[in-house]
């Protein structure tokens, strides 16, 4: 019996030959990761502990992305918290104000992600680094912490999910429509402690942004991670922002899958996912009645990368926000905020009426930069449409792609680019 990509790795990192589902291991770490929200309480976590260093001070990221620049004096105790941790550990990737992004973005761009890595992070949407061919979950706190301690994490091998990509989307179809696709397939739990792996000849037809995007999400199915191969694509995505050295791993041929599905991408339409759950999808065909809206939200760590502001760019240049429509477009980094200033696209989002904020993951998670009162409406490329994610419990939450959300900021109401004769 053989084992798939994620086995494969996991074997490797726990010093095994070969693992099954369902076995307990420890396994090293390549890097740990937190944020301004969930380092806190993983430091206090370590100041329980008799180890007072950590591992690998070049193997730990910190980033403050949640609450940066602090919104207010609960927010900046923690990012205070989490900057004296990292002064007094000399920890080397730690962003903060000027440097930082949200953190699933920045860091693949800086590097620090690669394949074959086992990376765990206190942050259920690091399971992103899978695009790269990485095995990545999301942990709590006190997993981080006793992670930043010893360099090492259990886990249970996780047993897995194949994903046949197969063709070529139509223009405005991406990444988020895949994975929405997918979820309502399968349901917000239909993949719960699995490995998504996705394979097949349309995997080519994919961006790194939109791997990412799909990679991001399988948490929103119930997955332990989500994984791509290693492709041209992935290695040369690897070797423009990284030095360091990767190992590749392909599934067996004899891997066992539990399920197998398979996903034709020229059959996809635009997919939104309505209130309160990613799985409550619907495409834009199967959209009878008008769903008017108060707000559009382009930018997260799903949709916040560069081709997503391209892709809201060019939908929205020469066209004005509907008036009565707040439109926030968030660049994920600030490489990609500069990218994207040099290219014009902040000129076209700011004539169109909408307004660009520094990175942040800001309202994705009711946090701030565009929180919803009661009986408001949001389009948004965020992860989540859960009851009260984004601000009142009253408020609604509509997932969809970038395309999707800026022809909704022109409309009024969800919209496909085609209503716009694009």
């Amino acid at each position: 019996m053989g084992m798939t990509m994620t086995q494969k790795i996991l074997a490797a990192h726990a010093g095994l030959d070969k693992v099954e589902a369902g076995q307990l291991i420890e396994a090293d770490l390549d890097l740990v990761l937190g944020n301004d929200i969930t380092s806190p309480v993983a430091i206090h976590e370590m100041d329980k502990m008799t180890e007072d260093k950590v591992f690998d001070k070049d193997k730990i990221a910190l980033v403050m992305d949640h609450f940066i620049p602090n919104k207010d004096i609960k927010s900046a105790e923690h990012c205070k918290c989490v900057r004296e941790f990292a002064c007094k550990h000399e920890i080397t990737n730690y962003f903060d104000v000027g440097q930082m992004g949200i953190e699933h973005a920045l860091l693949p761009e800086k590097g620090l992600t690669v394949a074959g890595d086992v990376i765990i992070g206190a942050d259920s949407h690091t399971c992103t680094y899978g695009a790269l061919g990485a095995f990545s979950t999301g942990v709590g706190s006190t997993d981080m912490a006793a992670g930043m301690a010893t360099g090492k994490a259990w886990f249970k091998v996780p047993s897995a999910i194949k994903f046949n990509i197969v063709g070529k989307p139509s223009k405005w179809v991406s990444g988020k429509d895949v994975i929405l696709h997918i979820i309502g397939k399968i349901g917000v739990d239909g993949a719960l402690y699995k490995s998504m792996e996705f394979v097949g000849e349309g995997i080519k037809n994919l961006t790194m942004d939109d791997r990412f995007t799909i990679a991001n999400m399988a948490i929103e199915a119930g997955g332990k991670n989500g994984i791509f191969p290693v492709d041209e694509v992935a290695v040369a995505y690897m070797k423009e922002h990284s030095q360091r050295p990767f190992t590749v791993y392909e599934a067996d041929e004899d891997a066992v899958y539990d399920e197998e599905y398979t996903i034709d991408l020229s059959t996809l339409e635009p997919t939104i996912a309505f209130p309160h759950l990613p799985e409550n999808t619907k495409t834009i065909s199967e959209i009878t009645s008008d769903v008017v809206i108060d707000q559009a939200v382009i930018g997260s760590c799903t949709n916040g990368r560069i081709d997503d502001l391209r892709c809201a760019a060019e939908i929205l240049k020469g066209r004005k926000v509907k008036k009565g429509v707040r439109c926030i477009v968030i660049p994920a980094t600030q490489a990609i905020y500069l990218q994207a200033m040099e290219e014009g696209l902040l000129k076209i989002f700011i004539e169109a009426g909408a307004v660009v904020s520094t990175p942040t993951c800001g309202p994705c998670l009711g946090g701030y930069m565009g929180i919803l009162a009661a009986n408001e409406r949001c389009i948004s490329t965020t992860n989540r449409n859960f009851v009260g994610r984004m601000g009142h419990v009253d408020s609604e939450i509509y997932l969809a792609s970038p395309a999707v959300a800026a022809a909704s900021a022109v409309t009024g109401k969800i919209s496909a680019p085609a209503e716009l004769g694009l």
